[in-house]
């Protein structure tokens, strides 16, 4: 495991941590790679659950727009970087969604993009009081990726869920809560307390029901149909990439931040 992705496995849980922090956890190829791998190598060690976090102020910020403007002075190599990074996402939220034990975000700061994929893949969410979501995707140009529609609108109801991207909502860690996309909000310095407060009533659980009850949720049927649609979301995400207009929106975007 590289420093981009640090896996820590304790007794009985293991802890995936984004380590991007000068780039705000941003997804780039490399960092997705690193997750992959780092799911996998959990998941051999058969904890009791899993815990997802990022590094320094943010969760995660998603796609790293910078790297792809960079790659967007050649339209194959442009597309070609879109699919690793979408894809790699998207795959690895189908490796998350069929994770054989309880699946946990400690949300550390603000998530962006496609980074709410691993909060909507996420089965108890405990966010730090400063963090919040939000999209971003029609400031910058992008289509949605990441399930903005694929898992969104089932968590929070379709006609919320197009509010919020069609007009760039952020989302408070109290209004995340609200909508059911978050559990618990805390002090960040209260985070870790949180957290082994639910891995002990975990572990006070029979691991094999809760494996059992995640199976039943994220059953082979339903992870396919949400595979379609992140499916879905890569096509229109490329078709996006290239237009003119996006990249005017990539060079907007980047200026700013």
């Amino acid at each position: 495991m590289t420093e981009l992705v640090k896996l820590t496995l304790h007794d009985d849980w293991a802890e995936i941590r984004i380590n991007r922090p000068e780039r705000h956890n941003a997804l780039v190829p490399e960092v997705l790679d690193d997750l992959h791998r780092a799911i996998e190598a959990a998941k051999a060690a058969a904890p009791r659950a899993l815990v997802l976090t990022g590094e320094g102020r943010s969760f995660s910020t998603g796609g790293d727009v910078g790297a792809f403007l960079e790659a967007a002075s050649d339209p194959e190599q442009l597309r070609a970087y879109s699919e690793r990074v979408v894809g790699g996402l998207h795959d690895a939220l189908m490796k998350l969604l069929a994770f054989p034990a309880p699946v946990i975000a400690r949300v550390n700061g603000p998530v962006t993009g496609g980074s709410v994929g691993f909060v909507l893949a996420s089965d108890m969410v405990i966010m730090s009081q400063r963090a919040f979501v939000q999209p971003y995707y029609g400031v910058v140009g992008f289509g949605p990726d990441g399930g903005w529609t694929a898992l969104l609108p089932e968590k929070i109801g379709t006609a919320r869920a197009l509010e919020v991207q069609y007009l760039n909502t952020r989302l408070s860690a109290e209004e995340c809560v609200s909508l059911g996309l978050a559990s618990r909000v805390v002090e960040t310095e209260e985070l870790d307390t949180g957290i082994q407060e639910w891995l002990g009533g975990i572990r006070e659980m029979n691991a094999n029901t809760l494996a059992a009850t995640r199976a039943n949720v994220w059953d082979a049927p339903r992870r396919a149909r949400v595979k379609a649609r992140l499916d879905q979301e890569k096509a229109r995400f490329l078709e996006r990439i290239s237009a003119p207009d996006t990249r005017e929106g990539m060079q907007r975007f980047t200026n700013r931040h």
